[in-house]
């Protein structure tokens, strides 16, 4: 795969106090990479660093592009710091704050925001007409964007980063105060720009959400990368502490088999209604006991299931340590 984008040993101070600490990663070309950390953690002062917004102390960002015609090595990276008007052009960056003027119409906002970037105004024309098809906001495009529905507001601001037509979009909490079903609406139209060729890099508490959507992640606490790689890897480290064990059946049968279980050395059990929550160590022995115990028909089972860690829970785990 070739590299996007670099962060090599990023460090930056604000006044006595390290926001970021020795910080490397990748993003690779046309992936969709996630970044996870809690308020306050440095997602964002990172993520205005991948932009050139801020200057690093130490360490560097760079990028690659392949519209670069004049590079002798198509896989060159070059520093962002360095090529700014260049950097401007190959990238997108939707903050989680509104990035519109509500007083101008759809429209005038990607008219505006293409000519800030300099882009021809039959370019923007043209941007423009695919991305309100693709957003579905063409019948509302003479519409002030104050009178947009929130759902539509955010795609505006995701657009407002796409008329340039940049190589990598950059999202801070693009589904932030969203109910559920305009969550889903906004995911959608991101695997669809991402489809198009754009790589993205979203930053986000909805964990959930990136575990659908991402193969990769980042995980920063306290301003350091604790975790870093694909989300099987991640959950697989942590898989080996505790394996959920999901049990659902009638009161009598909970009881004997909360008795049962917890005298043979499960971490941890929870009732939730008709369910029993095994948390354990030794999983296969955990099951071959509830298999012996169905057999000699000292309880009958309804449904049983089993998984290890995801995502939410292995970052709780990390950031509570």
């Amino acid at each position: 795969m070739v590299i996007a984008l670099q962060v090599s040993n990023l460090t930056k101070e604000f006044g006595n106090k390290i926001v970021l600490d020795n910080i490397s990663f990748d993003v690779q070309q046309g992936e969709v990479f996630g970044i996870i950390g809690m308020s306050g953690s440095g997602k964002t002062t990172l993520l205005n660093h991948l932009i050139g917004f801020l200057e690093p102390d130490e360490g560097d960002i760079k990028y690659h592009s392949s519209r670069l015609l004049d590079q002798k090595n198509t896989k060159e990276l070059r520093k962002i710091q360095s090529n700014m008007i260049e950097v401007k052009k190959l990238f997108g960056f939707a903050p989680q704050a509104a990035s519109y003027y509500p007083k101008l119409t759809v429209r005038e906002n990607l008219e505006h925001f293409g000519a800030l970037h300099k882009v021809d105004s039959k370019i923007i024309k043209e941007n423009m007409e695919r991305l309100l098809s693709l957003t579905q906001l063409d019948v509302h495009r003479d519409k002030l964007a104050e009178h947009l529905s929130g759902g539509q507001q955010r795609r505006l601001s995701i657009m407002c980063g796409l008329i340039h037509n940049p190589e990598i979009l950059i999202l801070d909490e693009p589904t932030a105060d969203l109910d559920p079903v305009l969550r889903d609406e906004t995911w959608k139209l991101i695997r669809a720009i991402n489809k198009l060729g754009t790589t993205v890099v979203v930053a986000s508490h909805f964990l959930e959400e990136l575990e659908e959507a991402c193969e990769r992640v980042a995980i920063i606490s306290n301003g350091k990368l604790v975790q870093y790689g694909t989300i099987e890897d991640i959950e697989s480290k942590y898989g080996h502490d505790a394996v959920e064990i999901r049990v659902e059946t009638t009161p009598e049968y909970l009881k004997i088999l909360e008795n049962t279980l917890h005298k043979r050395g499960v971490d941890k059990l929870k009732r939730e209604e008709n369910t029993l929550l095994l948390y354990t160590k030794t999983p296969k022995d955990t099951l071959l006991d509830i298999a012996r115990m169905v057999h000699s028909g000292r309880v009958q089972i309804q449904s049983l299931d089993v998984h290890r860690p995801r995502l939410k829970e292995v970052f709780e785990k990390i950031v509570s340590q």
